[in-house]
């Protein structure tokens, strides 16, 4: 009866060692972050267009598109001459500053995150002109 006592103990430690090891495999991170400029970021993909700055329209049409054509929380469409006409009169800085900072429920940035100032006031620019 010892014999059969210690041999259960046996499997019981063999198997105990062996899901050890499978837990640390479960439980280990699937992945790792990796900061520009380190080693690991050398093939990185790049998100930022190499060519510079995007235009007003293609800004519109990747980020602004969404609520201005569709006037979604009160957001003027492009080309609503009446819609637009009071904003225009408040000047371009004013239009520039919702733009960037946000307006009521209008996100800052438009939620264009990769977007620069700059770029964010060149589409401005575009629905402005597209919306005289």
């Amino acid at each position: 009866m010892k014999k059969v006592s210690w041999l259960a103990l046996a499997v019981v430690a063999l198997a105990s060692f062996a899901s050890a090891e499978t837990v640390e495999d479960r439980i280990k991170p699937v992945g790792s972050v990796c900061m520009a400029g380190d080693d690991c970021a050398s093939g990185a993909i790049q998100l930022a267009a190499a060519d510079g700055p995007r235009s007003g329209e293609d800004v519109y049409k990747k980020a602004c598109t969404t609520c201005h054509a569709a006037g979604i929380a009160g957001a003027p469409k492009l080309g609503d001459v009446a819609a637009w006409a009071p904003r225009i009169e408040k000047g371009i800085d004013v239009l520039y500053t919702s733009a960037i900072k946000g307006l009521n429920g209008m996100p800052a940035k438009g939620m264009c995150f990769d977007c620069s100032d700059d770029e964010l006031k060149a589409s401005v620019d575009y629905m402005v002109e597209n919306s005289k």
